[in-house]
């Protein structure tokens, strides 16, 4: 299935039905009054974030959605049927902007929130609600109400714990398959990854979190270069960043140092031209492909100079898996210890100190 993570609707709610101005008429019966009943409301079109939908395709091709009108009224007392309302499943993590000022009116974060993108027209009012001591035969009546009309723009960006960055062929999609449940395509070429992968790693029976993989990036991403800088929205969210480096080379008249230092400087400005949010994110350094390197150790502590870097930093083999599983456990521990501080920032904020998960609780 073709990953679509943008698309442009347009939602037309439904006009409310009129109300009517009718009298009681029956046999022996003089007089009998007003019985006008109301029009119905007009159908709405709500959204509902849904876990099951991961893409937007089907309302790139689908891109006029129109709910019916309320039925107008009728008389002896008939109220008109409102019109049905349109449910649209939209993946979580969806954010809905006005198209045409750039406002944006949702974020659709969790399962099953629902929100209204076009509310239907209230129906008009039979001459029934005009009767009065005065007015005993009203023949007044009002019309249905237009429905809300808006052009929206639809934006999805995938909701994961851990995002992946690197150039290509670096090893994300190799390193996502070895540690999830994701399957992405893997080859010797560059650009294997053509849309962003999710994948639930499981780092015991009782934790989790999802880690999510974007196309490689190259130099001039920000200004459209190659495919990641269409797919870098996708890692605003994310909580904190790997940085993959491929610490190998075929070519034994390339300095290995040089190269990696030079890739890594590339992405970061990428990251920086990008967003400054995305930028400011955490970031592990992740130095992959230990397996064809001689000396390991030596190299590391090369690279780490040249670069000037003082944050964490791990040695893998995504193809072996070397390494791999004390990575999970430290991202997972540090996953933790941050959902612990946001839970005690709301608790605070809140004046209680409750807490639903007992590894979360202050020491």
């Amino acid at each position: 299935m073709k990953f679509v993570d943008e698309a442009t609707i347009e939602v037309i709610a439904g006009k409310g039905g009129n109300g009517v101005a009718s009298f009681r008429r029956e046999k022996f019966i003089e007089k009998g009054g007003p019985d006008g009943g109301d029009g119905g409301r007009g159908g709405s079109i709500h959204a509902v974030a849904d876990r099951n939908v991961n893409t937007l395709i089907d309302y790139r091709y689908a891109r006029l959605h129109r709910a019916r009108n309320g039925e107008n009224g009728r008389g002896s007392d008939q109220y008109g049927a409102a019109g049905p309302d349109i449910v649209l499943r939209l993946p979580v993590g969806t954010m809905v902007f006005d198209a045409d000022t750039g406002e944006q009116l949702y974020d659709l974060k969790r399962h099953g929130e629902r929100v209204t993108l076009a509310k239907g027209g209230q129906g008009g009012m039979g001459n029934l609600h005009f009767k009065s001591s005065v007015n005993r035969a009203p023949r007044q009546f009002t019309y249905g109400k237009e429905g809300e009309q808006r052009k929206l723009r639809l934006e999805l960006k995938v909701l994961a714990d851990v995002g992946l960055l690197g150039m290509p062929n670096a090893g994300k999609s190799t390193f996502i398959s070895r540690v999830s449940n994701a399957r992405p395509r893997i080859a010797d070429y560059p650009f294997t990854t053509l849309h962003p992968n999710l994948g639930v790693v499981r780092s015991s029976e009782s934790h989790s979190f999802v880690v999510a993989d974007i196309p490689g990036l190259i130099e001039g991403a920000s200004e459209g270069a190659g495919l990641g800088h269409l797919f870098l929205r996708h890692l605003t969210r994310t909580r904190i960043l790997l940085h993959l480096l491929d610490v190998s080379s075929l070519d034994p008249d390339v300095d290995v140092v040089d190269k990696v230092v030079a890739e890594a400087r590339a992405i970061v400005e990428e990251l920086r031209l990008y967003s400054e949010e995305l930028y400011a994110k955490p970031r592990w350094l992740v130095l992959n492909k230990l397996d064809m390197v001689d000396d390991p150790e030596d190299l590391k502590a090369r690279l780490l100079k040249e670069l000037g870097w003082e944050g964490p930093v791990f040695g893998i083999s995504a193809l072996t898996g070397e390494g791999t599983q004390e990575l999970v456990w430290q991202l997972q521990s540090w996953l933790d210890e941050e959902t612990r501080k946001e839970h005690i920032e709301q608790d605070k904020a809140d004046g209680t100190h409750v807490y639903d998960d007992p590894r979360f609780a202050p020491d």
